[in-house]
Order: structure tokens, then C-alpha cells, then sequence
């Protein structure tokens, strides 16, 4: 018997999902990254759908409050102050001066992504900072 594969948008969903979890487990007593506030969110630094390569970059990718990921649109300035301040000014740069190119993401780095955050959000959120998934 052929067993029917999941379509890519139902796996990137549920990566997406997963890798989410972990940066609010790994940020929650951070605060949010913008103003400090708590973490509801993880918000993207670079858009996940403009910059598909970053979707699940750690570094790009960090715990918001609902108001400056949804109401500020990210609250970018202070993202970038708050990003600086975490990882240090030439991490910052190196991140802005990528290619980021958009990716189509295969269904196998998919299945690492699930299955490593699944793991990494069992840990309690506890992982390395500022690596990408890929």
C-alpha cells in the first residue's frame, strides 16, 4: 500500500508551529525582544514570507509581545536595538547583510526542522541561539 505523503503547506505549517513554541519557551523570560514586554509571539525580524530562507533562523526570529509583532508590525527600530543588544552589533550585520533569497523548502529539511524543535521544545526550550534549522 502507497501511503499518501503530507502536502508541503500542512509541513511547513507544522514546523512553523513548532519551531514558534520554542522561541516563546526560549524567550518567555527574556521579555519581548522590541519593547520588553512579555512573550505572546515569536516574531520575525525578516519576514518569513519575503525572506523564506530566515523562516527558521533563530537569530531572525524572536520572542514579541502582541503588541509590537501584530500592532507595530514588528516595531522593527526597536527589534533591531533589542537584536543588537542580544546577539551584538557584527551578528546583526552579518544577518542583514545575507542573501535572503526565497527557498522552497524540501520535505526532508521539513521533517528535520519537526522533528528537532519537537525535541528541542520537550527540553523546555533550551537549544543553541542564532543558528538556522537548515
Amino acid at each position: 500500500m502507497n501511503k499518501k505523503l503530507t502536502p508541503l503547506p500542512k509541513l511547513i505549517a507544522k514546523a512553523q508551529m513548532l519551531f514558534n513554541a520554542f522561541i516563546r519557551e526560549r524567550d518567555k523570560d527574556k521579555g519581548c525582544i522590541s519593547c520588553g514586554g512579555s512573550v505572546d509571539h515569536a516574531g520575525h525580524y525578516y519576514s518569513a514570507g519575503h525572506h523564506t530562507s530566515l523562516r527558521f533562523n533563530e537569530m531572525n526570529v524572536n520572542g514579541q509581545c502582541i503588541k509590537c509583532n501584530t500592532y507595530m508590525h514588528g516595531n522593527l527600530i526597536n527589534y533591531r536595538q533589542g537584536l543588537v543588544k542580544r546577539y551584538g552589533e557584527q551578528k546583526v550585520i552579518l544577518l542583514e547583510s545575507g542573501l535572503h533569497k526565497a527557498s522552497k523548502w524540501s520535505r526532508v529539511e521539513l521533517d528535520v526542522i519537526i522533528s528537532s524543535y519537537g525535541k528541542k521544545k520537550d527540553n523546555n526550550g533550551k537549544g543553541s541561539h542564532g543558528n538556522s534549522a537548515t
